[in-house]
């Protein structure tokens, strides 16, 4: 086998075993990729790790796979990037079609259990909202903003609100934090804050940490030509996807066009995810509530990037087929931004409003997680006392008891069983 052959099969064996092992969400999979990337292959250096995190977090979309895809491309170019994604997306893609799967034809809109996962949904966005809350809405001006970013997701549900939303947030940012170059973000780090570089983990949630020496480095192996045709393609897929899908009425265009446009907004990590997709299938009759929220829980229980989500989904509404075209498209966009982007990085880094709109897009973030958890999660998940007493009891089981959120899903559904005895 030549040398490149190996490399790219050693890529493959290390990112599957991320995707087997990764539990815990986007800031605990960036412990476990700096202890085997770094620490144990020794592929790269604390500081150009830290720098990888650094642009993941600049970027919308599933900050720990893109981590992953940047690592596979240093190591192997473009076809390097998606073996990497490939091998940490596989195993909770698989297991989420298979759960969507086996639930078809099942009839579980009546189902005790599905009661308890839709209240665990209800403690995990509470969880993902209070978490990023300390870290990206900390301050008198970030609450304000991540506030007003709720009241009006919650008031504007047109198809691109919350990525207006965001890019307002983000301009707003340039005022509000102009006189912190650093941001606020690095006064954090000493309150138990985690951070990278000077920017806050996507998607981090309170109590969970992972220490990175922060550094700078430039990323070999593509040329800035290649990156800005990859670039070029993501902004010609965004902008061209929604007229093709009027002019042709094409249901799998449709699909993909739904889902590459929520990878393709989405500032936060997975979590934030949900209002998007929510508002792609539920709506049109693709996905019920009940399903819906049955599948975001389920997905606690499954290592790996939450994005799988999408798999459930696209398996829900058009079979094995349908979880691999949305689990293809929600990527896509990853794949393309940081292919794109890690040419010009470097120098794009340094620049002091680049941070500061960060600091107002990551505010907006937390208010378009907290509209999200009222309305559809609190909305079709609390009915009675009983279902807000379960609810409350996961979330301080995910909050201050640190228990793992695959354990959680299970305490949910056998409460829901109980609940339903108790409270016929």
């Amino acid at each position: 086998m030549s040398g490149r052959g190996k490399r790219l099969l050693e890529l493959f064996a290390a990112s599957l075993k991320l995707g087997l092992t990764s539990f815990g969400g986007p800031v605990a999979h960036l412990g476990y990729f700096r202890e085997e990337y770094v620490n144990r292959r020794k592929w790269l250096d604390d500081g150009s790790y830290a720098d990888m995190v650094a642009l993941a977090q600049f970027l919308p979309g599933p900050a720990s796979s893109q981590v992953g895809i940047g690592i596979g491309i240093m190591r192997g170019g473009l076809l390097g990037g998606l073996i990497s994604f490939l091998g940490f997306t596989l195993p909770s893609a698989a297991a989420l079609a298979l759960f969507a799967l086996l639930l078809e034809g099942m009839g579980i809109a009546d189902a005790d259990w599905l009661q308890g996962l839709k209240l665990v949904a209800v403690a995990v966005v509470a969880h993902a909202v209070w978490g990023m809350g300390q870290k990206l809405a900390a301050g008198r001006a970030r609450m304000t903003l991540a506030l007003a970013a709720a009241i009006a997701a919650l008031l504007w549900e047109a198809v691109y609100g919350q990525a207006v939303v965001i890019v307002l947030s983000a301009v707003l940012g340039l005022w509000l934090f102009r006189e912190q170059e650093h941001g606020a973000e690095s006064a954090q780090s000493g309150k138990g804050a985690t951070s990278f570089g000077s920017l806050p983990l996507k998607g981090a949630d309170s109590g969970s940490a992972a220490t990175i020496v922060a550094g700078a480095g430039n990323h070999p192996g593509l040329s800035r030509r290649t990156g800005a045709i990859c670039l070029l393609i993501f902004l010609l897929l965004l902008v061209l996807m929604p007229v093709a899908k009027e002019l042709t009425a094409n249901h799998w265009l449709a699909l993909m066009e739904g889902y590459y446009r929520s990878g393709s907004l989405v500032f936060g990590g997975g979590h934030v995810v949900l209002p998007l997709l929510e508002r792609e299938v539920v709506p049109v009759g693709l996905v019920t509530q009940e399903q819906f929220l049955a599948g975001y829980s389920a997905a606690q229980a499954v290592p790996g990037p939450l994005f799988t989500f999408a798999a459930y989904l696209g398996a829900v509404s058009d079979g094995a087929m349908g979880a691999i075209a949305a689990t293809a498209a929600i990527f896509l966009p990853a794949y393309l931004l940081m292919a794109g982007v890690m040419p010009f990085w470097h120098s794009l880094r340094q620049r002091p409003n680049v941070k500061r709109a960060l600091a107002g897009a990551n505010a907006a973030v937390v208010g378009i997680l907290l509209a999200a958890l009222y309305d559809p999660v609190w909305t079709s998940a609390v009915t009675s006392s009983a279902d807000f007493a379960l609810a409350a009891a996961l979330f301080i089981l995910l909050t201050y008891w640190k228990l793992p959120p695959w354990a959680v899903v299970i305490i949910g559904a056998l409460g829901g069983v109980l609940l339903n005895s108790l409270y016929p």
